[in-house]
């Protein structure tokens, strides 16, 4: 048992007692493989922390429980549901959190000394590898791949990894990108051997590396219990397995299984009884969120797919609600209006109201709708504080100062250097990495003097696409007379040909921080003097100037003071949330696991179907119901499926509690379009043909 801690069997039975009948079967299921089908609303979270409650009163140790969700909110809160009946000191030594999230903590346990980095970041990498080669040498009526979609290309394939190379699988999917298989494979040749050599790692990666270290170390976890189980896919898949715990407690709905593009594969959940000996299956079917109106709409929708499991919902609500409504428009905008209108005068607050849009175009013209009526939304989706460029930028400063071999971060600043783009950056970096013994800092500030040529000899291979070279270095007394330090005007780094007067100004201004800063370990004070640098009010200016460009090229010089004002006071918003750190790798690491969930405003909740999954509110509109945009024929030619498009409608009607309306518009006036209904209108009994 627990020992002195654990409290009492009454209350440690209260999570239990709470249950209906379906869920308690579930809750106290023996250990071995349990699967629980857990229709939309039918408290799968109450079920889970009972479940977490039931092995902690059964003896199991805190320390061989693994919690693994989709976001790190829905791992919390399910933790602290849990603290409330459990000794928080017990509560504590459970391991919680996302696969990315939990993988990181694990690997870092195991002294693997790793850096995570964000997709977009790891992308600007793969540019500066990507740019040094050509394909106009290679005859296709195929256009190549870009480096961004590369990536994207590359890391479905990881996901969906069976044991094939990259070039296999994707002759499989895209045969006619046959005439640049070799260019691609060694790009990401290189790109892989990169990010290893500067320990980076990507949320891919973090998934690979804990698959290979859980089959060399015995985690012990006795059992693993999985939220949303019908949206993992096959690389998380392989990381279950290879804990090969001895109890698994999965819980999910295949009716919600929305992200097969991003690798998301719904046999997992379909093939569970195949694949473990003795699976247990389980079935919550009394729904707590919506009135009946609702549940049977969606119902009628989603009883069109092939039923993996057997369930039906069944209606618990007792409130009377309103039957769902269909509002039909003549043209495009005039229902974005409409809709806003109807919210206008709703006596729903508006935090209770979502509405939700399957294409992004949907979501433009309705935020445009809103703000004419003066109401506050927040979009799910758009660019978010920690994505701004500026705030982009600033994290990058910091990341070179906290970690000097951060290649990365270094090249994303460069880009505001004028005339020196990615792949000078890189060169840049990896000569400041020579010229201090695999700091750059050190480069920067006390470069070996001994080393004569830091960008030495290039590798060339037409059959590669390889081309960039130059032959001869720079002289350093081009730049005398710009006013620099003399032990900076010395450093050979400043040899190489295409560095302008602009890129060395730029170059010395990220010395003098360097030098001034680099012995600080507080994320507020590296902050705060970053803010007040030379370098980045030089970044802010670049970026206010953009923001404020006329047709004719040149810039508002008022407007440009006024965004560079707001941009500033934007960067002292993350010096505020850098006062809670005092260590500058748990401060980055920090916001690159946790910022994709951090939201701001308020108002109207503007969402996706996929960034809609898992909340409720009282009142829901479902816009641009229209034949072509929902179900997304256009996706669905790309290797979607009806199915996975009906999928995406029943979430999307089972995020309302009380209130539905589904809309869609004849005509796009200014795509001169012609619309008819969704299929699923048809499905739903709201339109008879």
């Amino acid at each position: 048992m627990l020992g002195s801690n654990s409290l009492g069997q009454e209350e440690c039975s209260l999570p239990l007692s709470r249950l209906n009948d379906e869920q308690y079967k579930a809750a106290t299921a023996k250990p071995g493989y349990n699967l629980v089908i857990a229709s939309a609303g039918t408290g799968k979270t109450s079920t889970i922390v009972a479940r977490i409650a039931h092995l902690l009163h059964s003896g199991v140790s805190p320390k061989q429980i693994l919690l693994l969700t989709f976001t790190n909110k829905a791992s919390a809160e399910m933790i602290e549901r849990v603290s409330k009946y459990f000794d928080k000191n017990i509560v504590k030594n459970i391991t919680a959190g996302t696969f990315h999230s939990v993988s990181y903590r694990l690997l870092k346990q195991n002294n693997h000394n790793i850096t995570l980095k964000q997709p977009k970041e790891l992308k600007i990498l793969l540019k500066s590898i990507y740019e040094k080669r050509v394909f106009h040498h290679i005859e296709s009526s195929t256009k190549q791949y870009q480096y961004s979609y590369l990536y994207d290309i590359f890391s479905l394939y990881q996901n969906s990894f069976n044991n094939e190379s990259f070039s296999e699988w994707l002759m499989k999917k895209n045969p006619e990108h046959e005439p640049f298989l070799d260019i691609y494979e060694d790009i990401l040749e290189e790109f892989v051997k990169l990010k290893k050599s500067y320990s980076y790692v990507d949320y891919n990666d973090l998934l690979i590396n804990i698959t290979q270290e859980a089959k060399k170390n015995n985690f012990d976890f006795q059992e693993i219990l999985v939220d949303e189980y019908q949206d993992t896919n096959t690389l998380q898949g392989k990381v279950i397995d290879a804990f090969a715990p001895p109890s698994l407690f999965c819980v999910g709905d295949y009716d919600q299984s929305i992200y097969a593009f991003n690798g998301a594969d719904i046999n997992i959940i379909g093939t569970f009884q195949k694949r473990y000996k003795n699976a247990q299956i389980f079935s919550l079917n009394k729904n707590y969120r919506s009135t009946k109106d609702i549940l049977s709409l969606a119902n009628r929708v989603i009883k069109k797919n092939p039923r993996l499991y057997q369930k039906e919902l069944i209606v618990t609500k007792k409130k009377k609600g309103y039957p769902p409504k269909l509002l039909v428009f003549s043209e495009v905008y005039d229902q974005y209006e409409a809709v806003a209108k109807k919210i206008k005068y709703s006596q729903t607050p508006h935090e209770q109201i979502a509405v939700i849009f399957r294409n992004n175009s949907s979501a433009d013209g309705m935020e445009v709708a809103l703000r004419d009526f003066e109401i506050s939304c927040k979009r799910k989706g758009s660019i978010s504080f920690f994505d701004t460029k500026e705030i982009k930028a600033l994290l990058d400063l910091f990341s070179i100062l906290a970690n000097p071999r951060d290649i990365m971060s270094f090249v994303g600043v460069f880009e505001y250097a004028r005339g020196i783009g990615s792949v000078i950056g890189k060169e840049i970096f990896e000569g400041l990495m020579k010229l201090g013994n695999g700091n750059i800092i050190q480069g920067l500030i006390s470069p070996d003097m001994e080393c004569k040529n830091p960008y030495g000899k290039r590798r060339q291979n037409y059959q590669l696409g390889l081309f960039d070279h130059f032959d001869t270095l720079g002289s350093l007394g081009r730049f005398k007379d710009m006013g620099f330090e003399e032990n900076f005007l010395s450093n050979p780094i400043l040899k190489h040909p295409k560095i302008s007067s602009d890129g060395a100004l730029f170059i010395y201004e990220l010395y003098k921080f360097a030098k001034y800063s680099n012995r600080s370990q507080y994320p507020y004070k590296i902050i705060s003097n970053l803010i007040n640098s030379n370098l980045y009010h030089h970044i802010a200016d670049t970026l206010a100037r953009q923001r404020a460009s006329l047709k004719n090229g040149g810039f508002d010089e008022e407007k440009a003071k006024e965004i560079s004002h707001k941009i500033i006071s934007k960067a002292w918003l993350l010096a505020n949330i850098a006062k809670n750190y005092n260590d500058m790798e748990k401060f980055l690491n920090a916001l690159v696991l946790g910022s994709s969930e951090m939201t701001e405003g308020e108002g109207v909740n503007l969402l996706s179907v996929h960034a809609s999954k898992g909340l409720e509110f009282k009142e829901v509109y479902i816009i641009d119901l229209m034949d072509g945009r929902f179900p997304n024929k256009k996706l669905m030619n790309q290797g979607g499926s009806l199915e996975e498009e009906r999928r995406l409608f029943y979430v999307a009607t089972t995020r309302a509690k009380e209130i539905l309306y589904l809309s869609y518009a004849k005509y796009d006036k200014i795509k001169k379009i012609e619309f008819t209904h969704s299929l699923f209108l048809e499905e739903a009994g709201l339109i008879r043909v």
